[in-house]
Parts: structure tokens; C-alpha cells; sequence
């Protein structure tokens, strides 16, 4: 059971880079909005947009580590 929890904690890490990676990409949008607040629309949309595929990257690790534990958790 102790390799099955180290593979798992080790897929639900993505979800760290995921949210450092989402709290670097709103802090440059936020300077962007702050040095041209004409492309707000524009960079806001591109945020978004990132944002939402790094949390997706964060999901697959977490169904990861959740299929890890099912399947191989019983054995």
C-alpha cells in the first residue's frame, strides 16, 4: 500500500504546478491590463483561457491518483 500512496501523491502534484502556474499567469495579466487597460478584453480572454488548461492538467493528475488508489488499492 506505501508505493501505491507515493505514486499517488506524486500524480496529484500537478495540481501545485497548476496553481503556481495560474498564479504567475494572472500576475503578468494583471501588469498587462495595468500598462494597457485598452486590451482588457483581449487579455482577459487569454486568461481564461490558460487558466483553464492548467487546471485541466491539475484534474488528470487528480482522476490519476484516484484510479491509482482504486485499482491497484485493493491488492
Amino acid at each position: 500500500m506505501g508505493l501505491i500512496a507515493i505514486g499517488a501523491a506524486i500524480a496529484v502534484l500537478t495540481g501545485a504546478g497548476a496553481g503556481i502556474g495560474i498564479g504567475i499567469a494572472t500576475a503578468k495579466a494583471t501588469e498587462a491590463i495595468a500598462r494597457q487597460p485598452e486590451a482588457k478584453g483581449d487579455i482577459r480572454s487569454t486568461l481564461l483561457i490558460g487558466s483553464a488548461l492548467a487546471e485541466a492538467t491539475a484534474i488528470y493528475g487528480f482522476v490519476i491518483a484516484l484510479l491509482i488508489i482504486l485499482s491497484l488499492g485493493g491488492k
